[in-house]
């Protein structure tokens, strides 16, 4: 891939680490999202189980809903993380959910900022939310670092939230508001 081969940020003012480009996920992409799904501190950091099928992720790319919205982020040739974001319909219309991971050997190199960057330009300058919801496990301190950043801020505080490598976990739930 040419740098003119990689469509720049939707955020003029984003700044992306060096041959990254963000896209729409395909199913062709499926071998490697479920490789990157089943790692050890991707899926630590999110409700993912262990050991998904190829043929699982192809199966929801291509029954992915209209409401959702779903980018990989892709450096040499390798989808290193990938983002999600459901917008609700009706009386919530104006709001929208995401999800995210980085493949663990590329965490904090600018991935994940480029990652929610990307889905908040779309949330902001094409669909207009005015709320983005996301839930981070309260251990996870880079993540919550990460989404201070783009102005989340705590809402609420889930006790046991999640069953996670044999014990219970905290979770909070966090949202960015747009006037």
């Amino acid at each position: 891939m040419t740098e003119f081969d990689i469509p720049p940020p939707l955020d003029p003012d984003a700044r992306w680490p060096e041959g990254l480009s963000i896209r729409a996920r395909t199913p062709a992409d499926a071998p490697a999202i479920a490789a990157l799904h089943n790692m050890p501190g991707y899926r630590f950091g999110t409700l993912r189980t262990p050991h998904h099928s190829p043929e699982q992720i192809r199966k929801s790319i291509e029954n992915q809903s209209a409401n959702f919205i779903s980018l990989v982020a892709v450096l040499k040739d390798r989808i290193v993380g990938d983002v999600g974001m459901t917008r609700y319909a009706n009386r919530r219309g104006h709001a929208g959910s995401i999800g995210m991971g980085v493949h663990d050997a590329y965490i904090g190199r600018g991935i994940g900022r480029a990652l929610i960057g990307e889905i908040l330009a779309i949330a902001d300058r094409w669909l207009d939310l005015k709320r983005v919801e996301l839930t981070v496990y309260t251990d996870n301190e880079p993540a919550l670092a990460l989404y201070r950043q783009f102005g989340f801020e705590v809402e609420g505080h889930f006790k046991q939230f999640a069953f996670r490598e044999g014990r219970y976990v905290d979770a909070y739930s966090m949202a960015r508001l747009r006037t």
